[in-house]
């Protein structure tokens, strides 16, 4: 991709295994629920597969033999761990700068996430990043990915043209949004899904580090 980076108006970006460095995380906490719990652990490709998505479309791909009815009890013990882990999250190195120095320049930032509202929020806080976006989007408030419902309400409240929208993302999930609203997307490699299968989406640019989508969307 040129560095033609102003042809973008809004920037959306996926929050796990893209802004934050919590994939490792998630993956744990959900085996150890489902070991509490006895039933059947997922492997750390699958666990790792369902990150984006919205937490009862992962559960389903997780437990497809578990009655939905215990979810809540599933995700009750996943949030046991991953409240007790999330405050030790760290984001990629160089992200939050490369945020600010988008906003300095005049770029929308919006985030797309299957994190729950209260989730997101508050993540954000802990890391000061609750001023740096001009919207945000979770999956229990809007249809989860690959559905492109989040991504259509951004361009319909900020009448974003979706060829001047860029989605950024590190699963499959996150691309398949981007190509059902219309909207080109970036893959990073550092995150939840293998390079192999981000590739097969035919993202714009498929970038293995932040230096490298600093790069792309700085010039």
């Amino acid at each position: 991709m040129k560095s033609d980076n102003l042809r973008y108006d809004m920037i959306v970006w996926d929050w796990d295994g893209t802004i934050m460095n919590s994939t490792p995380t998630i993956v744990d906490c959900m085996q150890k629920a489902c070991a509490d719990l006895d039933l059947d652990v997922p492997d750390n490709h699958l666990a790792s597969h369902v990150i984006g998505l919205g937490l009862h479309e992962s559960l389903k791909m997780i437990l497809p033999k578990l009655d939905e009815g215990d979810y809540p009890i599933v995700l009750e013990r996943f949030r046991h761990y991953y409240l007790s882990m999330d405050h030790e999250l760290i984001l990629f190195h160089g992200i939050k700068e490369l945020l600010d120095d988008l906003k300095v320049k005049g770029h929308l930032l919006a985030v797309a996430t299957g994190k729950p509202r209260h989730g997101l929020d508050r993540t954000l806080h802990l890391h000061g990043l609750q001023n740096f976006f001009h919207d945000t989007k979770t999956a229990d408030q809007s249809k989860a990915k690959p559905h492109p419902q989040m991504l259509l309400e951004l361009i319909d409240r900020w009448g974003t043209p979706p060829t001047r929208m860029l989605m950024i993302g590190d699963t499959t999930h996150d691309l398949k949004m981007a190509e059902n609203a219309g909207v080109d997307a970036i893959a990073v490699t550092y995150g939840a899904h293998p390079k192999n299968e981000l590739l097969s989406f035919n993202p714009i640019a498929c970038v293995d580090g932040v230096p490298e989508l600093r790069d792309i969307l700085l010039g």
